[in-house]
């Protein structure tokens, strides 16, 4: 018959397959997978790791916080500068790859933080971040 209908003969074979919903469904796997896989990255899972004699170990990292307030954190432990300066030489003498990460209250003075990268270049961390919160995309 014209114009492709079918007259309800079921001997004949079919010859074509509609992919539109399997398209469909693996991309709606494919976010699926890419929304829990960045779920999963930022979690630490525990693990007990296998030994290599050519395995690096990588650099350790001080976490220096600043609260609201102005007080230090060295590792979520309360310091003042000066048992940071202690502190922040007895880890850089035992690891010379050092590095630090510094989080600080956006409500303090930027002097704060000034002072607490001043005091680890004192001690030769020249490798330090920032820690911030990502902005919302769309703002």
């Amino acid at each position: 018959m014209a114009g492709g209908s079918r007259s309800g003969d079921d001997d004949d074979l079919i010859t074509d397959i509609n992919v539109t919903p399997l398209v469909d469904v693996v991309l709606v796997l494919l976010i699926i997978l890419m929304v829990t896989a960045t779920a999963i990255v930022s979690k630490t899972i525990p693990m007990e790791l296998p030994k290599a004699a050519t395995g690096e170990q990588t650099p350790a990292s001080l976490a220096v916080s600043i609260d609201q307030n102005g007080q230090l954190f060295l590792d979520t432990i309360p310091v003042n500068t000066d048992e940071l300066r202690t502190r922040v030489r007895a880890a850089r003498e035992s690891d010379e790859n050092l590095r630090a990460v510094i989080a600080a209250d956006g409500r303090i003075a930027h002097a704060k933080v000034v002072q607490v990268i001043d005091i680890l270049r004192q001690e030769r961390i020249t490798k330090f971040a920032i820690n911030v919160r990502p902005e919302e995309i769309g703002r």
